[in-house]
């Protein structure tokens, strides 16, 4: 009887893809999956820190394993990710958590095997966290389980230091994958029917400015949307200072590519942007915005969006309320400031009252869903193009999203899952689309 393996994941669809590489290698020894955690021979938690709510309810849940671990010795109680590459926190969670068999970091995960193999000879715990990052390693097959969708990292950190991020110290620099590695991935992903593939990078834009790949990031999306095959395709995350006109091209090039760009803004305020050290400015990004739709006037952008950074006046979030009024942005993440230990925006004077930051962050979602809401409503009566991703069993409905991103839910007599389909909208639901099948394209 196999050993059987369950991870936790945190944070963004970053992590969610390492999880499934974390997966493809405990797959590889033998391990099978079990989503009730008290069957598992192995825990993985797969963490990130890039929030103080994240990384709060990391520690929480590890620490409710203590009575499992007990109860069940052998279990493997394992963490990765971004918190264990975070300084200092590796030492917090040894003496927090002195039941936690091995640490790993973002930067090998690849050697989790070995380190699994080492545990099991040896009775200590294993800690193994690198602190420069290496070539990048591509033999690891990820366990995929988010059919018909796919993610594939084509580069792994970031040089950008943003005053109030801590990715490039826990992911750290900028590195790229080949882009015959990257096209060769994608192949096999159309080959074996995913029909939504997401290029991804903490910035998309930068691929290739190491000089190793002899391609721009334009030159490699027009690449994977050249590989034949029904399917379509996104990147994420771009950043405002690189997003250019060649990326349009491509797009406007490639039918298959969605005209759907996330683009974070974070703040409407140039002396914000500033202290955030984004590097551009509130009109450099509208005249992204603006040069986007010049080539495709349906054209949706989603964003993120921070309140409450230090030193934010009243007026400074006024003009991210009037930014997202000039965009009307299809949705956005909304988050209030939170302080990371490293970064240099945890320094700075004139950090925000937490009154403040709620009030700010209960005004711009109530803006932000104004504008979704409007949206949506532009749908009623409309026929649109869904990519059917699951069936939701409370609602005995299927549903998928269109190519902005829009969720749509629908019945259907037979399994439609991984199809597109032709659904008329009957009815809008803030963000949600209701509809009637009318078209399954085989």
């Amino acid at each position: 009887m196999s050993e059987k393996y369950h991870i936790v994941t945190y944070g963004c669809q970053m992590n969610v893809h390492e999880s499934e590489k974390i997966a493809g290698i405990l797959c590889a020894m033998g391990y099978e999956e079990t989503r009730r955690i008290e069957e598992a021979d192995i825990i993985v938690f797969n963490t990130c820190c890039i929030r103080e709510n994240a990384e709060n309810h990391a520690f929480g849940n590890i620490g409710a394993l203590k009575k499992l671990k007990k109860q069940k010795p052998s279990l493997l109680v394992v963490v990765g990710g971004c918190m264990t590459q975070e300084k200092g926190k590796t030492e917090v969670l040894k003496q927090k958590f002195p039941f936690i068999d091995i640490m790993f970091g973002t930067l090998n995960l690849e050697r989790l095997e070995a380190l699994i193999k080492q545990k099991k000879k040896e009775r200590k715990r294993v800690v193994e966290i690198r602190e420069e990052a290496g070539e990048i390693f591509e033999d690891v097959t990820p366990f995929r389980t988010s059919y018909p969708n796919a993610w594939v990292n084509i580069m792994y950190g970031c040089n950008n230091f943003c005053s109030y991020c801590i990715v490039p110290y826990v992911r750290g620099r900028e590195r790229s994958r080949k882009p015959e590695n990257i096209i060769r991935e994608v192949q096999n992903l159309v080959k074996e029917g995913y029909k939504e593939i997401t290029l991804l990078g903490q910035n998309v834009n930068s691929y290739g400015s190491d000089g190793t790949t002899g391609m721009t990031f334009s030159e490699l999306l027009d690449a994977v949307a050249s590989i034949e095959g029904d399917f379509r395709l996104r990147f994420m995350t771009s950043h405002p200072k690189d997003f250019n006109e060649d990326v349009v091209k491509v797009m406007q090039k490639h039918r298959k590519i969605c005209r759907l760009v996330h683009l974070p803004v974070q703040s409407g305020s140039n002396t914000v942007l500033q202290a955030m050290n984004r590097r551009y400015t509130r009109e450099k990004y509208l005249d992204e915005i603006k040069m986007l739709r010049s080539y495709f006037p349906e054209a949706e952008v989603t964003t993120d969006i921070i309140v409450g950074f230090p030193g934010e006046t009243e007026e400074d979030y006024l003009q991210t309320e009037s930014l997202v009024k000039e965009v009307e942005f299809a949705s956005a993440f909304t988050f209030v400031y939170s302080k990371r230990q490293g970064t240099k925006a945890s320094t700075m004077d004139a950090q925000i009252p937490e009154d403040v930051q709620k009030d700010r962050i209960m005004r711009l979602v109530e803006l932000v869903n104004a504008f979704t809401r409007k949206k949506s409503e532009k749908y009623m009566g409309k026929t649109v193009e869904i990519l059917c991703e699951d069936y939701d069993s409370k609602k005995n409905l299927y549903f998928g999203r269109d190519e902005f991103g829009r969720m749509g839910y629908f019945i259907s007599e037979k399994n439609v899952i991984g199809k597109f389909v032709q659904l008329k909208v009957t009815k809008v639901n803030g963000i949600s689309l209701f509809g009637e099948l009318e078209k399954v394209k085989e």
